[in-house]
């Protein structure tokens, strides 16, 4: 599967039933396997249980997904996972499923850049595909925002703002149109949809603020800081 198949396939996978009546800063969309290993993950570092975290690490999603898109992501998060986990590091090991986190995000973020501005495709459809990307991309951003605010806060703001924009356009209509009235009737309204082009922008924000997030947590910019 190509590149973009695989990411509209995580786009597709578990969204909610009633996705869009919510507000995405304060929604937590249902697990997939990623999320619920990642969390597996997170819940045996806070119990201390590191051997448990390692089983469920060499096992899990989590890796396995890690080096199905070695290509597409940092250099070494399996290894760093790993060490940090051996060594009993939670904040290692929250650095570097971090920033894998959010290259899937990133990576889900560009998708959707290209799926709303789809040559030959209906803008109902590319607005719908907008939507399902940012579920899926707040599927992942949501299980490490808190990290993100300690580690960056600016950078996590950034983010939220992007996605409040986003998903501000992806839920439908902006402005109505008064169509002409017929006599003695008051004016038609008629809602005028967004053009999911518009959508472009706050994904583009959101992709940079992930890339910038990436970037200061490298292990090189950490050395070098």
């Amino acid at each position: 599967m190509s590149g973009a198949g695989i990411a509209l396939a995580i786009a597709l996978a578990g969204l909610p039933e009633a996705a869009g009546a919510h507000h995405l800063g304060t929604y937590t969309p249902r697990d997939n396997e990623i999320s619920a290993n990642f969390k597996q993950l997170k819940f045996s570092m806070e119990a201390r249980k590191f051997d448990v975290a390692l089983r469920l690490f060499e096992d899990g999603a989590v890796r396995r997904e890690m080096r199905e898109q070695a290509a597409r992501l940092p250099a070494g998060l399996e290894a760093a996972t790993r060490a940090g986990l051996s060594a009993s590091d939670a904040q290692e090991v929250e650095r570097a499923l971090m920033v894998f986190l959010a290259a899937l995000a990133r990576n889900l973020t560009l998708e959707a850049q290209q799926q709303v501005g789809a040559p030959g495709v209906g803008p109902e459809a590319r607005m719908a595909a907008g939507r399902l990307f940012l579920e899926a991309v707040w599927r992942y951003y949501n299980l490490i925002d808190y990290a993100a605010s300690r580690r960056a806060p600016k950078i996590s703001v950034a983010v939220r703002l992007a996605f409040d924009d986003a998903e501000g356009l992806a839920k439908g209509p902006a402005s109505p149109v008064a169509a002409a009235p017929a006599s003695g009737t008051k004016a038609a309204v008629t809602p005028v949809p967004v053009d999911p082009v518009k959508l472009r922008e706050p994904l583009q924000r959101i992709a940079q603020a992930l890339g910038e997030l990436i970037e200061v947590s490298s292990p090189r910019t950490r050395r070098e800081s």
